[in-house]
Order: C-alpha cells, then sequence, then structure tokens
C-alpha cells in the first residue's frame, strides 16, 4: 500500500510518520515539496498533479492553516488552504481510486451549551478559522465517498510549541498565572490522534462502510485553567523550580484576554460513534499530558 501524506512536519503529520509506516510505504511531503511532488497547498494545480503521479491508495491530510486569530484578516489564504485544498485533494483521489483522511476541529460548531458536540449537531463557526474548516469538510464530503474525517480538539504534542510549555515558561518568570476558565474541552495528544487514524484506516479499507465524519478527543473534559493547574502540579512533583505553581493559577474568563478571533466555551466532543465503529478506548486526557511533561521536563 501507498500513502501519501501532507503536513509532515506538524505535530500530527510528525507522529503520522511513525504510525503509518507499518501499513506500507509513505510518501510524506511539507509544504517545500521534493522534486517533482508539491507539498504547497497554496497551488492548487501541483496538489492535483502530485496525486496524480503518486497514485497512492491512500491520501492523509494533516496540513492546515491554524492561525485561528490571523485567519481574520488573511480569510481567502486560510480558505484556499483549510477549504480549497482539500476538495482538489479529494477530487484528485476520487479519480485515482484512493481513501482520504481529513482532519478538522470542534471549530465548526458555536460552542454554546455544555453537552458534548455529536456529528450530526447543526455546525455554525464563530469564526473564518471554523468557517473554513467547515467548507473543507463538506468539500471532502461531496468529493469522495471512501473518506474519514476526524474532527478534534486542543491538539498538543512534546514536539513544537504548546499551551503546557508556554505556562511552564510563564511559571518560571511570574508568581502569578491568570488563565481562561469558561472554555472547556479535552486535550488530545498528536500521537493519540495518529494511532487511532492507523487503526481506523485499515478497518476502513477492509469495511468501506466505516466511511464517515468522527469526533477525536481524548477522554474526559477540562478548563484551560485546569489543564494549567494540572501541567504545574505534574512539574512541581517532578522537582522542577517554578515560581508560581498550581496554587497560583488564577481563573479569568475568556474576556479578560480579547483576540480578534471568537473562541467556543465548549469545545467538548461526543466520541461514542468512533469508538463504537473501531472498537476503541480513548485514554483520559490526563494520560497523554502526563507523558508529553515526562519527555519534555
Amino acid at each position: 500500500m501507498k500513502i501519501l501524506l501532507f503536513g509532515r512536519n506538524g505535530q500530527v503529520g510528525w507522529e503520522l510518520q511513525r504510525s503509518l509506516a507499518p501499513l506500507g510505504e509513505v510518501v510524506a511531503l511539507d509544504s517545500q515539496g521534493e522534486e517533482e511532488l508539491v507539498g504547497a497547498f497554496t497551488d492548487l494545480k501541483g496538489l492535483a498533479s502530485t496525486v496524480v503521479k503518486v497514485r497512492p491508495d491512500v491520501i492523509v491530510n494533516a496540513a492546515a492553516y491554524t492561525a485561528v486569530d490571523k485567519a481574520e484578516s488573511e480569510p481567502e489564504l486560510a480558505r484556499t488552504v483549510n477549504a480549497l485544498a482539500p476538495g482538489v485533494l479529494a477530487e484528485a483521489a476520487n479519480e485515482v481510486g484512493a481513501a482520504l483522511i481529513h482532519y478538522s476541529t470542534d471549530y465548526v460548531f458555536d460552542g454554546s451549551g455544555s453537552r458534548a458536540w455529536r456529528e450530526d449537531d447543526a455546525t455554525g463557526p464563530l469564526n473564518v478559522y471554523g468557517s473554513t474548516k467547515l467548507e473543507g469538510e463538506q468539500c471532502v464530503v461531496r468529493a469522495l465517498p471512501r473518506h474519514l474525517v476526524f474532527r478534534t480538539s486542543w491538539v498538543y504534542a512534546a514536539r513544537g510549541g504548546n499551551f503546557a510549555k508556554t505556562m511552564l515558561r510563564l511559571a518560571r518568570e511570574r508568581s502569578e498565572l491568570m488563565v481562561i476558565d469558561d472554555q472547556h474541552g479535552a486535550p488530545t495528544g498528536a500521537e493519540l490522534l495518529a494511532d487511532v487514524t492507523a487503526h481506523a484506516l485499515r478497518a476502513l479499507l477492509a469495511d468501506p462502510r466505516k466511511a464517515g465524519t468522527y469526533h477525536l478527543a481524548a477522554e474526559g473534559a477540562t478548563t484551560w485553567h485546569g489543564y494549567a493547574r494540572f501541567v504545574l502540579e505534574h512539574a512541581r512533583q517532578a522537582g522542577q523550580d517554578l515560581k508560581a505553581g498550581a496554587a497560583h493559577v488564577r481563573a479569568v474568563p475568556t474576556s479578560a484576554f480579547p483576540t480578534p478571533a471568537r473562541r467556543p466555551h465548549n469545545s467538548r466532543l461526543d466520541t461514542a460513534r468512533l469508538r463504537a465503529a473501531f472498537g476503541l478506548t480513548l485514554p483520559p486526557w490526563q494520560n497523554g499530558v502526563a507523558r508529553m511533561l515526562q519527555e519534555i521536563l
């Protein structure tokens, strides 16, 4: 089996190179491309020709425009990368007979209420990023029956920047931190996303009826405030020298940190459909965060 992976240097793409390797040959591209292959999502014709040249059995799209606030001032670029490019990949996949795996976000919802979002709930993005990701989903679903769309939230990895690293840095510099306590979600590790992807891909190839949209996130939920306290308490137990500990994290509302893009208050995702379809158990968010902290501390 040949797998064409886009976004190889991102947090999820990096882990996918590992998880997909046992399934077949992985041709992994970043935005720079490779020889005659195009990986830049601003080059739509190049993306289509790359799929035709490689003729993969599966395309995995881990590339995206994720600068949520910047997207408000760059809507066309965000739409090209998050919506038009996935649509081109889906059409090209249909042409060569490939399946497509695509990642989306809880930002397709309006973040209201407190119930975890289900796949069939009405969408209502609050910002440009969410709108472009929703359009990308729709382009994939329309163009290609054999697809998996995974909506996830609060993604982190040991590699690259993340919320935990920011909290640790600030806790070393300051005696008190202010962290938002009215946004709810589940921190979800890139390695969990990658491992579930490999498992689900094998199931899809064996049974095309498993195609569709699924919610994929770690079990449980917290707030950014709760997340920060968990990180700092874990760091304290690991012997880290911090000016601010878990007890010095002050809870504040979203309004305390105005941003160009509105954020959803409820990012909880109901993963029942995914667990039932693929026979999976998703670990509590604390497990993955603790493991990541062991790597970076």
